[in-house]
């Protein structure tokens, strides 16, 4: 049983008509006849119910066109497959990546990819993390990087970092010598915090409310740098990750642990059952060692 002769019932039962699937796998209509009659008589069984003005598949036909299209199907899978192999050096992966997880860490994980394989391409697409959930599920992005937990079934998650969640403050602020607080002692602070579509966002307001109050929102900003800034100047406050602390250096913010335990859990994120590149498969591998040695480009300041 030859595989074009598959491919080429599988053309005409889809397209239901002789004509039309010989100009789409660009055969004369004698070669396409004579394919499915091979194919009829190898099996043993009349495929096509064939009239003046289309083509149907028989009973008989419909079973064989369903195995026809896994087979197809599974040496197609199995010609990309190889052929990823032969180009794990090559390719691109679009990672859906936060603003603020790209700036805390992405550049190592990046220098040790593109070490291992200088001729991949990394394509970064920047969104909130919510914006990202839609952008693996629509296919525009291989992998992403999701505030966890993620309620999706379709997802499949691994936990990248745990960070601890802190007060920001100006330096002068009267709770900057304070040892801990709790998120209610901002209560009548003015807030400024991420902008809507970012995860943080809503982590934010919806752990002021569990204290018992509604921030205040002054700002809100798409970017953490200049959040920092603007707490620098005394214009408000915000509770964040402590990973954003050891990357800013503007001597006039001061961060103050919580009381209360919040924990910034941030995931890989990809759909179950999507085909993954060998390549994408060697970053998720590169992504798993990195979990727990991450925290080794970021020196701790006391």
């Amino acid at each position: 049983m030859e595989l074009r002769d598959l491919q080429l019932f599988i053309c005409v039962v889809e397209q239901e008509s002789y004509t039309k699937a010989a100009a789409v796998m660009y055969v004369s209509q004698p070669t396409l006849s004579k394919s499915i009659k091979r194919l009829e008589e190898e099996l043993d069984v009349k495929l096509l119910h064939r009239t003046t003005r289309s083509v149907s598949a028989t009973e008989e036909g419909l079973v064989v066109y369903t195995y026809a299209k896994r087979i197809v199907d599974t040496k197609q899978e199995l010609d990309r497959s190889l052929q990823d192999m032969r180009d794990v050096q090559r390719g691109t992966i679009r990672i859906g990546i936060p603003p603020l997880i790209g700036t805390l860490f992405f550049p190592e994980i990046a220098k040790k990819f593109h070490q291992k394989f200088p001729q991949v391409t990394l394509e970064l697409i920047e969104h909130g993390a919510k914006t990202i959930g839609e952008l693996i599920h629509s296919g525009n992005v291989d992998v992403g990087f999701m505030v966890l937990p993620v309620n999706d079934v379709t997802f499949k998650t691994e936990r990248f970092v745990d960070d601890d969640f802190v007060a920001y403050v100006h330096i002068n602020h009267p709770l900057a010598n304070k040892n801990l607080i709790t998120i209610t002692a901002l209560q009548q602070e003015p807030f400024i915090i991420f902008s809507d579509d970012f995860a943080l966002h809503d982590f934010v307001l919806r752990s002021c409310e569990e204290a018992g109050f509604t921030p205040k929102v002054a700002y809100k900003s798409s970017q953490w740098d200049l959040i920092t800034e603007l707490i620098a100047l005394d214009l408000g406050v915000t509770i964040l990750p402590r990973a954003i602390y050891e990357k800013q250096a503007n001597p006039n913010v001061k961060i103050i642990p919580l009381a209360e335990p919040l924990v910034w859990r941030l995931g890989i994120v990809t759909l179950n059952g999507r085909y993954q590149s060998v390549a994408l498969k060697e970053w998720l591998n590169l992504m798993g060692e990195e979990v727990w040695s991450w925290q080794q480009y970021m020196p701790i300041r006391h």
